[in-house]
């Protein structure tokens, strides 16, 4: 089986092609255009800004993907797209794309959830084990979901205001730092000492599995304004991206303890942080029933079509196949 998939829930326009032997999927060809350096400039993703952006790279993105893949429209199986959650005029450019491939070459279109993609990322070239527990970190969102097979998916916790990404980018901005903001703070961090500023920990002490970062991010405003002359960068870098890794790591032991899964995976696009990267795999080892640990290479942390190819493959339940007349947009699509 053959999947061209498609990706635009945001600001980057990404087209791949997967293949799928043997209930093993692996990503041909992965293409990437992204609109960075233009949403940089304000500080952020315009909707409409980034919907008119995926206009001009879409088709030649797909004319290149099938070229590294060695393979022509006419080989493809099954077309995939992202219909939510993301951005609904962004959405729109890939799913229109992706009904018209469908109705043209008379192929049968797969519909996919964008957090699905990403869990799905840790899953190029090797079967998925199950139960497997699966922390979701992006700019949009912060969730633990267990998944007891690939088309049972519980949502066990989420962030009740701002998603740990979103606080990354806006300590960023506040720190002028430039955007995107995690990998900047990241970079920053690792010059600084996580311990000079002590910022909460939100929601840490509750039992419940669910996530808070606004207070950090209001900590974060109050402590820079408070100190105009601050010239600890690095220092405030390092302590803010420690209280944010102790969260997430925290809630996601707790959580691993509490339902044992034989998997733990990391995903999105704050899957990136080398920091969280590391203190999840070293946690997750001293485990006594030792789930095995996985995470994304950094490549498909980020929103790319690869990973909504995998999805497509790996959860053909809950990526149901229609056809293009029966596949729309869903921009607040939930797991």
């Amino acid at each position: 089986m053959t999947i061209l998939a498609i990706e635009t829930s945001c600001d980057e326009t990404s087209v791949a092609v997967i293949s799928r032997h043997n209930s093993i999927a692996r990503i041909r060809s992965n293409i990437v255009a992204s609109q960075i350096a233009i949403h940089a400039k304000t500080g952020g993703v315009v909707p409409e800004v980034a919907a008119r952006e995926h206009v001009g790279p879409i088709i030649p993105s797909i004319k290149h993907a099938l070229r590294d893949a060695s393979m022509e429209l006419s080989d493809v199986d099954i077309i995939a797209v992202t219909v939510g959650p993301g951005l609904h005029t962004a959405l729109a450019v890939g799913i229109e794309t992706a009904k018209t491939l469908s109705y043209v070459l008379n192929k049968p279109l797969i519909p996919v959830n964008h957090v699905h993609g990403h869990i799905a990322a840790n899953w190029d070239g090797r079967k998925p084990v199950f139960p497997s527990l699966a922390l979701v970190v992006s700019g949009g969102h912060t969730e633990l979901i267990m998944i007891k097979s690939t088309n049972q998916l519980r949502l066990l916790g989420s962030t009740r205001d701002d998603a740990a990404g979103e606080c990354f980018d806006k300590v960023a901005q506040l720190l002028h730092l430039g955007y995107p903001g995690g990998p900047e703070i990241s970079k920053r961090a690792e010059h600084g000492d996580p311990k000079t500023f002590d910022l909460p920990r939100p929601m840490l002490k509750y039992k419940n599995l669910d996530f808070s970062f606004s207070g950090l991010k209001t900590s974060m405003r109050y402590l820079v304004e408070n100190h105009p002359l601050l010239v600890e960068v690095d220092n405030l870098c390092a302590s803010v991206q420690r209280a944010i890794t102790d969260v997430l790591v925290e809630k996601t032991l707790r959580t691993a303890r509490q339902y044992r899964p034989k998997e733990i995976l990391l995903a999105g696009g704050v899957a990136a942080n080398k920091e969280l990267r590391a203190r999840l795999a070293r946690e997750t080892n001293k485990l006594p029933w030792h789930p095995t640990y996985h995470q994304p290479p950094l490549d498909l942390c980020m929103d790319n079509a690869g990973m909504i190819g995998l999805a497509a493959a790996y959860f053909p339940v809950r990526s149901s196949t229609r056809t293009w007349r029966t596949t729309d947009i869903a921009p607040g699509l939930s797991v």
